[in-house]
């Protein structure tokens, strides 16, 4: 007789895998954890974990998407959120996915790089499709919010979500690069402030908005990620 497989037992028991590895990202960092590390956190068996996961890769595959659903869900309420006007939302959207990520600090800082690599391309790309029409319909409906109080001006505001999430993809990626390079001591922070202030300046040309009606937030936060990079680069020579 075949065996029945309980779909909530089969979640609880990769989830521990996805928490284990999530644990050893933040005190090793990706490109030092093993398979085996992850095994002997949960003292499992390699069949254990190749009956969830394929490969090393598939791990941080599980790890991101994790990351980006539970970011998303932070900062979906945005949208329906009815005392905030259209462009105290995109201030609020652009902090609260700055606040998620400061707490993720030693995870995302652990597997940046390793994120970035050309052979997780693939990766990236999964997820970028599943992030899209999530995001496009918080955007579009702050958008169409934006154009009705008289402070956007877009032809399509559907279109316009789209081009949106494109471009806060190519944030988030930008600004990993950047950090990446941080780490390196490569990139000082004036670099990075002119970057997001260029992306800035974007959002508000597309949206048909007035010059510095957009703001991204306090530079307190910018800061506290530079530090904790060059800290980062310290523990991990």
């Amino acid at each position: 007789m075949a065996r029945t497989l309980n779909p909530e037992v089969h979640a609880v028991r990769r989830d521990s895998f996805v928490d284990a590895a999530q644990r050893l990202i933040q005190t090793k960092g990706y490109e030092r954890m093993s398979v085996q590390d992850v095994l002997d956190e949960l003292d499992a068996s390699r069949g254990a974990f190749y009956h969830y996961f394929d490969s090393k890769t598939a791990l941080l595959d599980a790890v991101t998407e994790r990351l980006v659903d539970q970011g998303l869900a932070a900062i979906e309420p945005i949208a329906t959120d009815r005392d905030k006007s259209a462009l105290d939302k995109f201030e609020a959207l652009f902090a609260g996915l700055a606040e998620y990520k400061a707490g993720q600090r030693d995870l995302i800082l652990g597997f940046m790089r390793a994120w970035l690599a050309d052979e997780n391309a693939i990766i990236r790309e999964h997820l970028r499709r599943g992030i899209v029409g999530r995001l496009q319909a918080l955007l579009t409906a702050i958008v169409e919010q934006g154009v009705r109080e008289g402070v956007f001006h877009v032809t399509s505001a559907k279109e316009t979500g789209r081009v949106l999430v494109t471009l806060l993809l190519g944030i988030n990626e930008d600004a990993s690069r950047l950090f990446v390079d941080v780490v390196d001591g490569l990139t000082p922070l004036s670099t990075f402030e002119t970057r997001l202030g260029a992306y800035l300046e974007a959002f508000e040309r597309i949206l048909g908005a007035e010059t510095g009606s957009l703001k991204f937030p306090d530079t307190t936060v910018i800061n506290d990620w530079y530090r904790w990079s060059l800290e980062y680069r310290k523990d991990h020579p």
